[in-house]
């Protein structure tokens, strides 16, 4: 539950003083600043490193073998990019204020600290930093949460990224936003924010958008890893980096004791990335809504004009690692797209016009198959939509009035 006697950062319309400056992570961290990440398996490292833009991009392991994968990246691949080790404790394990950074096994020796045991693990394999073990932060369990923002707090280490997976409902109310706030900013260096809820967490509450953006405007150093969409909303926000997760399941989490609900048909083919829509589909799904019309030829750096969306019908031969591939190529052509538009205002107002136009395609692409519901548009890329920056205007001594801060 909330805690009422906790602090909590006052109303933005309370402030005398502008938002606080970005934060910019320190050191070895600084080349993490602005990038989006992949967040993958160490399986499927193979399928997308080449579509990585060295500049802009880089990797978070999570999964079986990650200290592994990591080691021989950096020791045998020659990888030399940003790469980070997500413990993802979350997904077995639930934070709570006795035990934050619970042990991720029932085996582990009483006498380890998990939290000391994996930032030293991680930092042995060459990570640019090491993350947190946290355990699944359920809503408004305020007592883990401050109880694991305070340990990492007294680590007094900015080179360590604070993982805050949080279920959606912390978003879902104005209360429990200003308290992760609050309890987010006790934590000196970057905080990495993940998302739990089912399928799409970001739908299930109408301000959930709103409210992630104004915990990303109002955390100095805050991240967001393991998402979709919302890295690049993030970005946009003032991120301090994002992590896209390269499979379905790394786009986020199921909290622990929960079964993951997937899509029929999921292992029949693999997921899509359709650009126009801005969203991912089934091969099969592709194929079937296009089988009697021509399927978008798609021209990403991958593709390059010889593959149709409608090819991806089926796991056979090169298929997954070609769709993997292709998704990851049209991500960073985003990307590219996003970071040469300055920071600030028409950063977001870029990223609102490219959802607001993806929104519009749905009933023309529709209505160009004769098929009504043959597309949908997910609830998150709606939200986005109608999540409009403002430019707040200057007062009279030329200083943005605080109370117009706010954008959402």
């Amino acid at each position: 539950m909330i805690d009422p006697s906790a602090p909590l950062p006052r109303p933005r319309s309370d402030l005398t003083e502008p938002p606080d400056v970005p934060q910019v992570l320190p050191g070895a961290l600084s080349v993490l600043q602005g990038r989006m990440l992949l967040q993958v398996s160490p399986a499927r490292v193979g399928y997308l490193r080449g579509q990585l833009d060295a500049g802009r991009s880089g990797l978070v392991l999570c999964g079986k073998n990650a200290l592994r994968k990591a080691k021989r990246l950096r020791e045998e691949e020659e990888f030399s990019g940003p790469l980070l080790v997500d413990p993802a404790v979350y997904e077995v394990r639930a934070a709570s204020e006795e035990e934050p950074f619970p042990p991720a096994a029932e085996d582990t020796f009483a006498f380890d600290d998990p939290l000391e045991v994996s930032l030293a693990e991680q930092r042995a394999v060459g990570v640019t930093a090491p993350i947190t073990p946290t355990g699944y932060l359920r809503a408004e369990d305020s007592d883990a949460l401050k109880a694991a923002a305070r340990r990492v707090a007294a680590l007094d280490d900015a080179r360590v990224v604070f993982a805050a997976p949080v279920d959606v409902g912390w978003l879902r109310e104005e209360d429990a936003v200003r308290q992760l706030i609050a309890c987010l900013r006790l934590v000196k260096g970057p905080k990495a924010i993940m998302l739990g809820g089912q399928r799409d967490p970001l739908g299930r509450h109408a301000r959930a958008v709103d409210h992630l953006r104004r915990v990303i405007e109002e955390v100095p150093g805050a991240a967001l890893l393991r998402t979709d969409l919302a890295a690049f909303g993030a970005l946009a926000a003032g991120a301090a980096f994002t992590a896209f997760g390269a499979g379905s399941r790394l786009r986020h989490i199921v909290a622990p004791g929960e079964k993951a609900e997937a899509s029929k048909g999921f292992s029949l083919s693999p997921h899509v990335l359709f650009a126009e829509l801005m969203d991912f589909f089934l091969g099969k799904t592709l194929a079937d809504r296009f089988a009697a019309a021509s399927a978008p030829v798609c021209d990403c750096a991958v593709c390059r004009g010889a593959w149709a969306l409608d090819e991806f019908a089926s796991n056979a031969g090169e298929r997954p690692a070609r769709a993997a591939a292709h998704n990851v190529a049209v991500l960073m052509e985003w990307l590219r797209t996003l970071t040469a538009i300055a920071p600030g205002l028409e950063r977001q107002q870029w990223w609102h016009e490219r959802c607001r136009t993806a929104v519009e395609r749905y009933p023309l692409v529709n209505a160009q198959l004769q098929q009504p519901n043959a597309f949908k548009a997910p609830p998150q890329l709606k939200r986005w939509a109608l999540a409009a920056p403002v430019a707040a205007p200057a007062s009279t001594n030329g200083q943005t009035p605080a109370k117009d801060q706010r954008r959402s």
